[in-house]
C-alpha cells in the first residue's frame, strides 16, 4: 500500500533532523525563503539549553513572557535598581607584598601548587596561605607570558579583574536568563554563528550567549551595558545573511543588560536598527537593549593584606576603601596610560562583567555628591558623582587619583584652616596680601588663586567687541569725547547657597552653585594707558548695570559649566560637605575633632606638579597683565578709531539650603538608594550619564551578606502556553558550563584564577574691569581715520 505524499514528507523531515542531531549540529537558523545566493553560507554550532546550563533545571515549555519585554528598541525596567552578589576574594589580598625569587620557588607554580594552596587557604583561612597561592598563580603567569607584567600591576589587573570577570559574569548570566525567563526547549545559551564566503574563508564570527531557535531572537549578555567593537562588526554580517539554510535577516538582537547602556552603545545600536529597519522595510526593531538595573557588590575578606587608600580618614597612617578608590587610582596619569590600561581591562574583560573600566569615567567632573554621619570609631561613607566618557576604548577618562585627592585634601583644608583664612587676593596695590601663608601650601588654596587669575581672561573673553554681546556691552557705556569709558572695579568669587538635603544621617550635596559679585573700585597702580576718564556717580551706576546684565552672567555659566573652573567647583562640593562636619562635631565628637582649627595642614600639601607652586608666580602673571595689558581692540566711534589695551575668590562662607522631604523625593527618589550602593560598588543615575562611587574609612566589604551562589532568586515561571512544536528537542553538544573559567590570553597575561562677612578681591584701577577678580585695563589711543597717530586719552 503506497504512503500518502504528506506522511513521507513528514518522516523525511524528521529523518532530517535526527541527522543534524547526530552531528552535533542543530539547524537553529530561521529556514530560507528562497534559493541560496551563490557566495556565503552559514555554520552554526550549539551550547546547551539555557535552563540546564545556569539554572540546573529543564523547564517543559518556554514562557510567552521571554525574552525582550517588549518591542521597543531601548527598555528600561521602571522602580528601583536590584543588586547581586559575587565573590571576589582576591580583592582581600591586593597589598600582598611584592614577591622575590625565592619567594616564588617556595610556592610553585604548577596547577597542582596552586590547588594545594588554595585548599590549604580554605580549610585555615589563614592569609598566609593565600599569599603563596598568589604567589603561585605568579609564578606561572611569569613562566606561561611572553610578556609577563610587574607584580603590583597584575595583582589589580589581572588577578583580582579575572576572577571579578569570572564570578560576576557568571552570576549576571544566571540572572539574565531568570529576570528575562530565557528558559525551556526554545532557549539554547552559547550559540556560535560563523559565515565563510563561497572559498571558505571565514568572514564572521560570533558566539551569542542566547538564541531562541524558534523566533530568532539573538541574545547578549552585558551587564555593564557597553557593546564590544568586534561582535558589532560580526553583527552587521550575520544579520544581514541569508542562504538556502539560513535566514538571519529576519533574526533581532537583543543586549540584555544590567546597568544603563553607554552612549557610544546607544549610538551603535540604534544606527545599525535604523539600518536594518530600512533595509527589511520593517516597523520592527531588529535590535534591542534591555534594561533590567542591578548594582552588582563584590564580597572579600578584611586581611592584614586588604588595601586601602590614603584618602577621607581623619586618622593619620590609615585610609578607606571603595570603588572609588580603586577605579581612581587605577586610571592613569596621562592619556596614553590610560589607553593601556583600558586595553588591559578589555583583555580581562571577557565576559563584559567588570563595568566600563576606570576609562569609563570622567574624572575631570568628579565631585563629593555625599557624606555620611562622622560617628566617632565607625569612618566615614562617603560618594562621589562624575559624568561617564561617551566612548571608553577610543577616548578614556584618566587623572582619577588627583582629583579624588584634590576633593579628600580640600576637605581636610577646609577643616584644619579657620574660615577667615579661605580667601585669596589679586591687587596691584597689595602684593603683601595675596592669601594666607597656610592656606598657599595647600592644593585647595592653589585652586582658588589659579581660578582668580583665569577669569581675568575670560571676562576679557566676553567683553570682545568682535562679539555682538562685547559690542553691545561697549555700545552701552558712558562716553567722553564720543568713546566709550569705563569705571574701575572690584570683584570676586562667592558661593551661592547650596541645595543640599540632610537625610539618612548625612547630606546629600545635590548643587553648589558658585557667582560673580563686582563692585566700582579704583585702585593706585596705573594700567598701560595711565589715569582713565572720570565718571560722574550715576554714569558709574549706569555702567555696572549694563556689566551686571551683559558681561556677569556669561561669566557666571563659565565658572559653573566650562572645564577650566572644574578643581574649582571640586573644592567647593568638599567645602560645603566640610562645613557639614564641622557642625556635627560641634554635636558631639568625631575623628574630625584633632583636625578641626588645627591650622595644621602638614598632611594635604600641595602635591605632584604642583608641589613647588608659588602664590608669588601667579601674582607676578597678574601683575604683568595689569601693566602692559592682555587683548588689544580697535573699535570705531564718531569717525575715529580707538585702540583699547585690557589686561578674587572668596570662600569664607559655605551658605546652604536644605530642600524639602517632598523636593527631595519628587527629584531624587533613587538617590539614597544608588547613594548606599556607590559605597560598595560603581552605580549610575537612572536618567543621566552620571557615575556614583564611594567608599568608606571601616572597610567593611561583607555587609554581612553570605557567601553568594551562582542562582538568585525569583526562579522564573512559565506560563500555562506551550511554544512546544512537538518536534524533539535535539541534545546539542556543551561548549561551556555555568561559570567557566575566564579565558586564557595566548601571551598568558591572564591570571589563573579558579567666615561672615566676604573677603573681596580688592582689586580696581582707574578704567579697569574686574571680573571674578578679573581686572580690565584699557588704554585709549585716539587718531582721525586713516591718521598716523594721536594722542593719549
Amino acid at each position: 500500500m503506497s504512503t500518502p505524499i504528506r506522511t513521507r514528507l513528514r518522516q523525511r523531515l524528521a529523518a532530517l533532523v535526527a541527522a543534524a542531531a547526530s552531528a552535533g549540529l542543530l539547524l537553529v537558523g530561521l529556514p530560507a525563503a528562497a534559493q541560496a545566493a551563490p557566495g556565503d553560507y552559514a555554520k552554526i554550532t550549539t551550547g546547551k539549553r539555557c535552563d540546564q546550563m545556569h539554572l540546573k533545571k529543564t523547564f517543559p515549555r518556554t514562557p510567552n513572557n521571554s525574552g525582550a519585554p517588549t518591542g521597543q528598541h531601548h527598555w528600561v525596567k521602571s522602580g528601583p535598581d536590584g543588586e547581586y552578589y559575587y565573590n571576589n576574594d582576591f580583592k582581600g589580598f591586593e597589598n600582598v607584598p611584592t614577591p622575590s625569587q625565592a619567594d616564588l620557588d617556595a610556592a610553585g607554580s604548577s596547577r597542582a601548587d596552586i590547588d594545594r594552596w588554595d585548599a590549604k587557604y580554605a580549610k585555615s583561612r589563614n592569609p598566609e596561605d593565600m599569599k603563596n597561592a598568589i604567589y603561585a598563580r605568579y609564578h606561572r603567569h611569569r613562566k606561561d607570558s611572553n610578556n609577563p607584567k610587574p607584580f603590583r600591576t597584575w595583582v589589580p589587573r589581572y588577578l583580582i579583574n579575572s576572577q571579578a570577570n569570572g564570578q560576576k559574569g557568571g552570576v549576571y548570566e544566571v540572572k539574565a536568563v531568570q529576570d528575562f525567563n530565557l528558559v525551556g526547549p526554545d532557549w539554547l545559551c552559547e550559540v556560535t554563528i560563523e559565515i565563510y564566503d563561497k572559498d571558505g574563508n571565514k568572514i564572521a564570527s560570533r558566539r551569542y550567549d542566547a538564541y531562541n531557535q524558534r523566533t530568532g531572537e539573538l541574545g547578549e549578555f552585558k551587564s555593564n551595558g557597553h557593546r564590544k567593537p568586534a561582535q558589532l562588526k560580526a553583527d552587521k554580517i550575520i544579520l544581514r545573511h541569508k542562504d538556502a539554510r539560513y535566514d538571519f535577516t529576519r533574526a533581532r538582537l537583543t543586549m540584555f543588560s544590567s546597568e544603563r547602556a553607554t552612549n557610544v552603545t546607544v549610538k551603535d545600536y540604534g544606527a545599525l536598527n535604523r539600518a536594518l529597519r530600512a533595509e527589511r522595510g520593517t516597523g520592527n526593531n531588529p535590535i534591542r537593549i534591555a534594561e533590567r538595573r542591578a548594582t552588582a557588590k563584590g564580597l572579600w575578606p578584611q586581611t592584614k593584606y586588604t588595601k586601602t587608600y590614603p584618602v577621607f580618614n581623619p586618622k593619620p597612617n590609615t585610609g578607606t576603601q571603595g570603588p572609588v578608590n580603586s577605579i581612581a587610582y587605577d586610571s592613569g596619569k596621562n592619556a596614553a596610560q590610560a589607553k593601556q590600561i583600558q586595553a588591559d581591562h578589555n583583555k580581562v574583560n571577557t565576559r563584559s562583567a567588570l563595568g566600563r573600566g576606570p576609562g569609563g569615567v570622567d574624572f575631570s567632573t568628579l565631585e563629593l555628591q555625599y557624606v555620611g554621619n562622622p560617628v566617632k570609631g565607625k569612618g566615614l561613607d562617603y560618594s562621589m558623582k562624575a559624568d561617564f566618557v561617551a566612548d571608553p576604548d577610543a577616548n578614556p577618562g584618566w587623572g582619577g587619583e588627583a582629583k579624588l585627592t584634590l576633593a579628600s585634601d580640600a576637605l581636610f583644608t577646609w577643616l584644619a584652616l579657620t574660615p577667615d583664612k579661605f580667601w585669596v587676593n589679586l591687587n596691584p596695590d597689595e602684593p603683601e596680601r595675596i592669601m594666607d601663608k597656610e592656606f598657599a601650601k595647600t592644593d585647595a588654596g592653589r585652586v582658588l588663586l589659579e581660578a582668580d587669575l583665569q577669569l581675568k581672561h575670560d571676562a576679557f573673553v566676553v567683553m570682545d567687541p568682535g562679539t555682538s554681546r562685547g559690542k553691545q556691552f561697549w555700545d552701552s557705556l558712558a562716553r567722553r569725547n564720543g568713546a566709550p569709558c569705563l569705571h574701575g572695579m572690584r570683584s570676586w568669587i562667592e558661593p551661592e547657597p547650596a541645595k543640599v538635603r540632610e537625610q539618612d544621617g548625612g547630606i546629600y550635596i545635590l548643587d553648589a552653585p558658585l557667582k560673580v559679585t563686582s563692585v566700582p573700585q579704583e585702585t593706585n597702580t596705573p594700567g598701560p594707558g595711565g589715569k582713565g576718564c572720570d565718571l560722574t556717580k550715576a554714569e558709574i551706576q549706569q555702567n555696572q548695570r549694563m556689566y551686571d546684565t551683559l558681561i556677569e552672567p556669561e561669566v557666571n555659566k563659565k565658572i559653573n559649566n566650562d572645564a577650566a573652573y572644574a578643581d574649582l567647583r571640586r573644592v567647593y562640593s568638599s567645602r560645603v560637605a566640610a562645613e557639614w562636619i564641622r557642625q556635627q562635631d560641634a554635636k558631639k565628637a568625631t575623628d574630625f575633632r584633632p583636625v578641626i582649627n588645627s591650622d595644621n595642614v602638614s598632611r594635604w600639601p600641595l602635591r605632584g606638579e604642583n608641589k613647588d607652586w608659588k602664590k608669588e608666580t601667579v601674582y607676578k602673571k597678574y601683575v604683568k597683565v595689569f601693566k602692559e595689558g592682555e587683548f588689544k581692540w580697535e573699535m570705531e566711534y564718531g569717525g575715529l578709531k580707538y585702540t583699547y589695551i585690557v589686561g578674587g575668590v572668596d570662600f569664607s562662607k559655605a551658605p546652604k539650603r536644605n530642600v524639602s522631604r517632598v523636593e527631595f523625593q519628587t527629584q531624587h527618589r533613587e538617590l539614597p538608594h544608588t547613594t548606599k550602593d556607590s559605597v560598595r560598588a560603581q552605580t549610575s543615575a537612572r536618567d543621566a550619564d552620571i557615575s556614583y562611587l564611594g567608599g568608606n574609612g571601616a572597610a567593611r566589604t561583607d555587609d554581612g551578606k553570605p557567601t553568594p551562589t551562582p542562582t538568585p532568586t525569583p526562579t522564573p515561571t512559565p506560563t500555562p502556553n506551550p511554544t512546544d512544536t512537538g518536534k524533539p528537542t535535539p541534545a546539542p553538544t556543551p561548549t561551556g558550563g555555568n561559570t567557566p573559567p575566564a579565558a586564557k590570553d595566548p601571551n598568558g597575561d591572564l591570571a589563573d584564577t579558579g567666615s561672615d562677612s566676604p573677603i573681596g578681591l580688592i582689586v580696581a584701577i582707574a578704567t579697569t574691569l574686574a571680573a571674578a577678580g578679573g581686572v580690565l585695563m584699557w588704554w585709549m589711543r585716539r587718531r582721525r581715520t586713516g591718521g598716523d597717530g594721536g594722542q593719549a586719552a
